[in-house]
Order: C-alpha cells, then structure tokens, then sequence
C-alpha cells in the first residue's frame, strides 16, 4: 500500500552488487546505526555540515532527521531522494540526488556515504554509477554536480573514474573558517560516451510525477 501513496518506495535501482532504494522505516534505522558505528577515520572532517561529528547516538539521529526531513519537504520545484545502499539484503550506506527546479533545470547533485567496513571495495563507485543511470537515462538529466574537497582522495577518485570534470570552486563558511570544494560536473553527453556495468531501474514509471516530468519517452523502465 505504501508505493500507491508515495511511489517513490516503489523505485529501485539494482548495479551488479547492489540495490539503491528509498529505505522503509525500520531500515532507515538500520542505516543510522551504521552511521553511528563510523562513516570516515576520527579526525578527518570530509563532509561540509558537520553531521559526522558527536557521539554515534548523535551520528545516527542526524542520519534520521535529515532523512525524515527531506521525505516531508519534497516537492517537485526542490527535492532530495535518498536511497539506501543495500548488499545482500543489508544496508551498507546512503547516496542520494537533489535538485532545484529540475523540470526546467534538469541538473542533479549527488552525495554518498558508506560505513567505514564496506570502503575501499568498490561499493561508492558502483552505487555512484547507479544513481548516474537513474539521472541521465530515466530522469533525463543534463548534468551531474558533485562538490568534494580537495583532499577527499576517496570521493575525487570515484568521480573522475566516472568521467567528472573541473567546474570551478565552492567556498562556504564552517565554524568562522572558509572552506574551498572542488565543483566536478558530469554531462550526459559524455556519461553516454562511457562504458559501465549493467544497472537496472524499476517502478519509475509511477515516480514521473513526483519530479515533474511530462514525458514518457525518457522512462526506460
């Protein structure tokens, strides 16, 4: 019953190791509590709002209320998906796209985390690589923005794997000091230029009017 009313929890997204979908209550659970066990090494601070910093019980209920938060406020002129990085049937982390005005925009930004056992094995690229197929071949975006700091070796090499390139600088204030991101952008005419594994998106066609779009030619699923 609930993908008739919010049919966003129909989609998903399966990668060859994966599935990306918008995770039920009591996963979302399960997903803060690998939040709270640990989402980068102590001491390195690679996300701008500062959600990783506290105690786990403060890492997990951020994990909550920023979910919760952006599942109240969709709307098609602004809104957040987040999905649910399942292996095995487990979750393993959170990757999400938002986006402003997307009808007429049609840009998409992303952002991924993973807990720190399921690192270094491919997993980011991959689910990276999921949400990619989601935007440019079923939403029907243009371009893809990601914002990393220089230093995030990790997320610099995922993106470049993925066929990013250099759009400029961010600078943001945190705790009174100024903070440089590199903004990489990814376009769809080169996204299609790329070779990836096969990634298969379901239930999207029910989701068309939750991001406002109009035509049915770009839903492949």
């Amino acid at each position: 019953m609930l993908p008739d009313l919010w049919p966003l929890y129909g989609l998903s997204v399966v990668t060859p190791r994966l599935e990306l979908r918008l995770p039920r209550e009591e996963e979302i659970a399960e997903i803060a509590e690998v939040a709270g066990q640990g989402v980068h090494p102590a001491g390195e601070r690679p996300f701008l709002t500062p959600w990783t910093d506290g105690s786990p019980a403060d890492r997990a209920r951020n994990v909550l209320q920023s979910h919760w938060r952006d599942l109240a406020a969709w709307d098609v002129a602004s809104w957040a998906l987040n999905l649910g990085v399942f292996l095995a049937g487990r979750p393993i982390g959170l990757v999400g796209l938002r986006a402003q005005d997307f009808p007429v925009v049609r840009e998409v930004t992303s952002g991924s985390w993973l807990g720190l056992p399921h690192q270094g094995h491919g997993y980011g690229t991959e689910a990276r690589t999921g949400l990619l197929v989601l935007a440019f071949d079923h939403l029907g975006a243009t371009a893809a923005l990601t914002e990393v700091f220089p230093d995030n070796r990790a997320s610099q090499g995922v993106s470049r794997k993925l066929g990013y390139r250099p759009d400029g600088i961010r600078v943001d204030a945190r705790d009174g000091e100024a903070l440089i991101s590199d903004r990489l952008r990814l376009t769809a005419e080169s996204w299609r230029g790329g070779t990836r594994p096969a990634v298969q998106v379901t239930g999207m066609n029910s989701c068309r009017a939750s991001f406002g779009l109009t035509r049915p030619e770009l839903d492949r699923s």
